[in-house]
């Protein structure tokens, strides 16, 4: 009994450590006046109203979706087409993009940064300071992610044995891809670029690094507004906190769909 009562205060105190500086932030974001009280004197919405009105902070928002949404197709177009020939065509080569999923974890943001501002800042191929630089390092900082997420809706079906059925019906092999094994793997590839847009939205190193104030995203826009108005940046980070929220739990729903139907599936064949 003892144990179970030291777990449940164990598990409060976590939740706590993790949820004060969340709540905080909110607080924050909605108070006219926090000073020496434990809760703030008043509350008001302005600040929101403000951020959603500024020009600059929906400029910066668009740039962030229009980076984040061109990085995650050139990685769907590339990744998952060589998940699908790898595992069907060139089982050899698995274990080479296991590797080279993981190494963008033993690349810190700034050694990648630095990489390659000295690769592109000279040469044929000149990209340092623009938009493109930036959507090739993503495509770096996000393999892990699309990767491993992609690779999970493959393990989910027998690729080998859709792909032989296709063929032996007299599908091409480009046909049996876009119409058989694409829409079976779509929650993978879903749940993929979900977890990237999270990781790019809170990504700051690279987009201050590589292209700065040449192409202010929303994470080069919110370290500049900390120092203009903290309420208007706790707005912003509350904001954020409410995007990734949803995300999480749009995941969490996709995951649950995802084992739901396995196990109905499994009665079925049972």
């Amino acid at each position: 009994m003892k144990k179970g009562i030291l777990a449940k205060i164990v598990i409060i105190l976590i939740f706590a450590y993790l949820f004060f500086p969340i709540v905080a932030t909110l607080l924050f974001s909605v108070a006219t006046k926090w000073t020496t009280t434990i809760l703030p004197e008043g509350y008001t919405f302005s600040y929101y109203q403000q951020l959603f009105t500024s020009p600059e902070f929906i400029q910066s928002l668009l740039r962030t979706v229009y980076v984040s949404v061109i990085t995650i197709a050139l990685s769907v177009v590339l990744i998952v087409p060589s998940i699908y020939l790898t595992i069907v065509y060139y089982p050899r080569l698995e274990r080479f993009f296991e590797i080279l999923s993981v190494l963008p974890f033993a690349m810190p943001g700034v050694i990648l940064a630095i990489g390659m501002i000295q690769m592109y800042s000279s040469g044929p191929i000149r990209i340092t300071g623009t938009v493109w630089i930036l959507i090739g390092s993503y495509f770096v900082l996000i393999l892990p992610y699309m990767y491993q997420a992609t690779k999970s809706g493959f393990r989910a079906i027998n690729v080998k044995a859709l792909t032989e059925a296709a063929l032996m019906l007299g599908c091409g092999k480009l046909e049996t891809f876009i119409k058989v094994i694409l829409p079976n793997i779509i929650r993978g590839v879903i749940s993929a670029a979900l977890i990237s847009v999270s990781v790019l939205f809170g990504e700051f190193v690279l987009a201050n690094l590589l292209v700065g104030d040449n192409y202010e995203t929303l994470q080069i826009y919110l370290y500049k507004l900390q120092k203009v108005d903290g309420h208007l940046a706790n707005a912003l980070v509350a904001s954020y906190f409410l995007v990734i929220l949803l995300l999480s739990l749009l995941l969490i729903w996709l995951a649950y769909r995802n084992n739901a139907s396995a196990v109905r599936d499994r009665g079925k064949t049972s």
